[in-house]
């Protein structure tokens, strides 16, 4: 697989993938992941400006056989409420492997990669989310270097 930035060319390709993500989160805690239908058509302005931004960072890995794009990860800067002496941080928003692409490294290249892009443009923190059932994800993030900050919880009020 060959991991390279994003364009918005891409970005067609990428949507199915996104629709999966959406799918699985949704099934891990639909409380926290109740969807709208077509979350993927939401991203996809999103998505193109994302491929267009010099701060955000938007990988795809493809196959360099068959030119198919088989995974993705999505990141920005995002400002901190003014209280906190760290003004912006990056944030990773989405990866996804294609399950015939996983278990080979891609992951973790494209979560290294973010790393290396958000300190060459200064940023100094990087903040996820992960599902609590996402003991792969949770492995993953910890072997690039990520810690447990803080644990979200939820209630569902009627």
């Amino acid at each position: 697989m060959q991991i390279r930035p994003a364009t918005p060319t891409d970005v067609p390709a990428v949507l199915p993938m996104v629709a999966s993500i959406c799918a699985l989160h949704e099934t891990w805690d639909s409380a926290k992941y109740g969807f709208l239908p077509n979350p993927q058509q939401r991203y996809e302005q999103w998505l193109t400006a994302q491929a267009k931004s010099d701060k955000s960072i938007f990988l795809v890995a493809e196959d360099a056989q068959t030119g198919h794009l088989g995974a993705f990860l999505v990141g920005t800067v995002e400002r901190e409420i003014p209280i906190y002496r760290l003004r912006e941080f990056g944030f990773i928003h989405d990866l996804w492997v294609e399950p015939q692409y996983r278990h080979a490294g891609v992951a973790k290249q494209m979560v290294m990669l973010a790393i290396e892009h958000f300190q060459r443009i200064g940023v100094k923190q990087i903040r996820l989310d992960t599902a609590a059932v996402n003991e792969a994800g949770q492995r993953l993030f910890s072997a690039c270097g990520f810690r447990v900050s803080t644990v979200e919880m939820l209630i569902e009020l009627t």
